[in-house]
């Protein structure tokens, strides 16, 4: 086959960002401005959330809410082994202690049932993650959560408002998904979106947290993300910006992670294009998913009657391997011109998480699911030929690092 070269996952931007950008610009308003919070609105409608606060990445959103939940010291925040980071730093960074559930046999997900083992008085929170696009079976994360709702023990303020521990959905790959035909945003009590650039939809750098109806004050806990956003400060630049309005005051010292109009304005358009580009990723999945049918693989189920994904990432798990043949995989790949990945090292393999005590021996699941996987590129600068050409790139592979025995 002829040489192609297929990057990972770039940006898919078009002239209508460009545009929207260039707009931002010519305004005068670069900053936290009307724009992002018209993308905050926009976001609402589309998740059909209650409220949307756009910030500068999904960790932040993250961070943000887990301190205005007034989650903290001896407390307890429960997330997967299986994961990024980002799903479990900010836990550390509100001085909480995190804990760590492997994903079930054969599964990207959280085991549900170890789920409920690991739930103590002093769990205040639990960090899902819809990884590869696909949401989690909410319906036995929430039934795991009640089983242990006798121990629930809120301590003031939004935590009152629930009677279980409260679920905050790591939403990072799953905008555009639905579970049971809710879309992703109003499923988990709160849910975090990653904007950046390698995702689907993409701000270049940035995110957002939603959250639905739980009989709190949802608008003084959206000022309170905003405090926390912008140094505790009780005016934005853009209500400082009336006449007369210079006056603020400093709530607290609080953090910088304020989305900015520029930023808004890409998603903006993104938002608009958005349907057009979650079908194309179907479409790719399916391709992939009827090329590789024949080859001894477990796939990232994005599609069934329950389960409409967003189609992030092409997960696929090589049955029965382990990391050397996943690695040589790789390199043959890249000879091939065709760049993929791998999601994700479990976090206890690790080293901050290794020096938090974690031990990869205690969640092997985690590290069969591991070993053996490896991403493909999945995004909407791909042709049907580059879809082609990766499938027949990677069975070329398969094949010659097995030895000839596919």
């Amino acid at each position: 086959m002829q040489q192609r070269q297929v990057l990972f996952s770039p940006p898919d931007i078009s002239d209508a960002e460009i545009e929207e950008v260039t707009e931002a610009l010519r305004s005068g308003w670069i900053t936290t401005g009307p724009r992002t919070k018209r993308l905050e609105q926009e976001l609402t409608e589309f998740t059909q959330a209650q409220k949307t606060a756009c910030l500068n990445s999904a960790t932040a959103a993250l961070e943000c809410c887990l301190r205005a939940l007034g989650i903290g010291e001896g407390d307890e925040v429960i997330t997967s082994a299986y994961t990024y980071t980002a799903s479990c730093s900010p836990i550390c960074h509100v001085g909480a202690t995190p804990v760590l559930c492997d994903v079930a046999p054969g599964s990207w997900e959280m085991d549900y049932e170890k789920l409920a083992g690991l739930i103590t008085e002093r769990t205040k929170a639990i960090i899902p993650v819809d990884l590869g696009g696909r949401m989690c079976d909410y319906d036995k994360l929430f039934a795991a959560i009640e089983k242990k709702k006798d121990l629930w023990s809120p301590s003031e303020g939004v935590q009152e408002a629930f009677d279980r521990a409260i679920v905050v959905a790591d939403g990072a790959h799953s905008l555009g998904a639905t579970y049971h035909g809710k879309p992703a945003g109003s499923v988990a009590d709160f849910t975090t979106f990653s904007f950046h650039a390698v995702k689907n939809f993409t701000t270049a750098e940035g995110g957002a947290l939603t959250w639905r109806e739980h009989g709190f004050d949802s608008d003084e806990f959206y000022r309170q993300i905003m405090l926390l956003s912008l140094h505790g400060q009780t005016k934005d630049a853009l209500s400082k910006n009336k006449v007369g309005a210079w006056e603020y005051d400093i709530a607290f010292t609080g953090w910088k992670c304020n989305m900015t109009d520029i930023l808004a304005s890409i998603g903006l358009a993104q938002l608009k294009r958005y349907p057009g580009m979650l079908e194309r990723r179907r479409t790719m999945i399916g391709m992939y998913e009827k090329g590789l049918a024949d080859m001894d693989l477990t796939l990232l189920h994005h599609y069934d009657e329950n389960n409409c994904s967003s189609g992030h990432l092409m997960l696929v798990h090589m049955n029965g391997k382990d990391e050397a043949f996943r690695n040589a995989i790789i390199e043959h790949m890249a000879h091939a011109g065709v760049a993929t990945n791998v999601h994700y090292k479990p976090l206890p393999l690790l080293t901050a998480y290794k020096n938090l005590g974690f031990d990869i021996a205690d969640f092997p699941q985690a590290y069969v699911m591991y070993e053996s996987e490896i991403t493909l590129p999945l995004h909407t600068n791909l042709s049907d030929e580059d879809v082609e050409y990766v499938i027949e790139a990677f069975k070329n592979a398969y094949f010659a690092v097995s030895g000839g025995n596919a």
